[in-house]
């Protein structure tokens, strides 16, 4: 079941109370969004930057390799999940950060043209014990391409205030 963000306030930017908290991450609930266009600039601006690979950078290096063409790089892969995922609701979430991701893959290549979209399901939710005014909210993300097929899957955990918590044993 897909779930719907809280409304903004007038400005655009989010209220207290319309922020997503730990208690708004329900286990077992998929939350689909995103809508990212693939552009060989982009591609190719990433590869530049922080993967200069062959086949990242060059339609020839591109054509001989495993991809058979232009590809885009798995790390920028995982930099359009977080965009998609900043505008869909962590810039309207009570997001405390993450310790790291515990699985991460690539099965499907990117391609300029791709548009990407994604689902995101909560595994786990449970409050800190060392923190009782934290959530811990472990979830399975995949970015899909046009054609519906996976293009990265992974696994993390995120922290998140949350509205409540009861008072620390005595």
């Amino acid at each position: 079941m897909a779930s719907a963000l809280p409304p903004p306030n007038d400005t655009g930017a989010p209220t207290a109370s319309s922020r997503l908290h730990w208690e708004d991450f329900v286990v077992g609930e998929t939350r689909e969004f995103g809508h990212y266009e693939v552009t060989r600039e982009a591609v190719l601006d990433f590869a530049r930057q922080f993967d200069p690979q062959p086949f990242h950078l060059d339609d020839t290096a591109a054509a001989g390799a495993l991809f058979g063409r232009l590809a885009a790089s798995g790390w920028h892969t995982c930099a359009m999940a977080m965009r998609m995922m900043c505008d869909a609701y962590l810039l309207r979430a009570a997001s405390l950060g993450s310790p790291g991701i515990d699985h991460l893959v690539w099965p499907t290549p990117v391609f300029p043209g791709d548009v990407l979209c994604m689902r995101s399901t909560v595994l786990e939710s449970r409050p800190l014990a060392s923190r009782p005014m934290v959530g811990l909210v472990r979830s399975k993300s995949e970015v899909l391409n046009q054609n519906g097929e996976i293009v990265l899957s992974m696994e993390g955990v995120g922290f998140y205030a949350r509205r409540a918590a009861a008072p620390p044993p005595a």
